[in-house]
Order: structure tokens, then sequence, then C-alpha cells
């Protein structure tokens, strides 16, 4: 019985070095410059506006940071960046490019992709949650999707859709 717990206490150490192996060369797959289009409603009951976006990033086995600027209806430019660190199974960081200030994000991994809960400095949209996808397509773009609860209807609604290419 002994010999059986130490058998499945080496698979699981096992299994956690090979996941924080496979998470390093997945953070490192964003590193570089990407450019690319998307579309930004500011609240729930703003129009859409369509955005074009350059981001430079820079990627380690326990990081990765983002900063960039969008730019829409030729006069709006903002800079955006989001900076986060692999801790355990999780990532945890900051988001700044909101009006409201800097916001906390704090998920996981899941395939190819970072799902990230943000809590906004001040309320958006009736509260302060909302959801940030950080997702590898193929080997050289990105999609940033943000996500939020439309407060007259409860459903899930799309913020912000980036999808970047390497530049």
């Amino acid at each position: 019985m002994k010999s059986m717990m130490l058998f499945l206490l080496a698979g699981c150490l096992t299994a956690a070095v090979d996941a924080r192996a496979d998470d390093a060369d997945f953070l490192r797959s964003f590193q570089g410059s990407f450019a690319g289009s998307g579309t930004l409603k500011v609240s729930a009951s703003a129009p859409t506006v369509n955005i074009s976006c350059t981001f430079k990033s820079g990627a380690t086995a326990t990081s990765l940071s983002l900063d960039g600027k969008c730019r829409g209806l030729i006069l709006m430019t903002r800079a955006i960046s989001a900076d986060l660190k692999a801790s355990g199974a999780g990532y945890t960081g900051v988001y700044i490019g909101s009006r409201t200030g800097p916001a906390q994000l704090n998920g996981s991994r899941s395939g190819n992709a970072l799902n990230l809960g943000i809590r906004w400095a001040k309320e958006v949209n009736g509260d302060r949650n909302a959801q940030l996808t950080v997702e590898k397509t193929g080997s050289d773009g990105m999609r940033l999707t943000v996500t939020d609860t439309d407060p007259k209807t409860g459903k899930t609604m799309v913020t912000s859709r980036i999808d970047l290419r390497r530049s």
C-alpha cells in the first residue's frame, strides 16, 4: 500500500512538471509583434466601433506581457496592456486600458486559451465583472475577447474582439 501511494505521488509530481513545461511553451508562443483588427463596445448600450490594433508581446516560462494601441473612429486611440504571471495552476495579473482604471485578472488555461476573470476598478455595465480570453489561433495568431453581461437582458455579450497576426 505504501509503495502504491509513493507511485501515485510520483505520477502526480511528474504530471505537474509536464503541465508547467507545456504552459511555458504555450506562453512563449505569444512572443513577438502582432497587428490586426476587431470591434469594441464601450458599454452595453454603445454602438460597435471597428478598431485596428498593434501589440508587442513579451513572454517567459511564467509570464506574458501584452503592450499595444488600438485606434477607432479616426480620433480615438487607446493604450492597452496586460501583465500576467503563472501562479501554480492559475494566472493572475493586471489589465490597463479601461477608462475605469487598472483591472485585476485571475484565471486559468484551457487548451489554447487563457480564460481570465476581470475585476474592473469601477462598475461597467452594471457590475465590476467581465471575462477576458487570450486565445492562440494557429501558429502566428491570437484573439483577445472580452465578454460581459448585458444588464438589460442578462445575456452574455462580446464587448471587444481583436484578431491579431504576427507582424
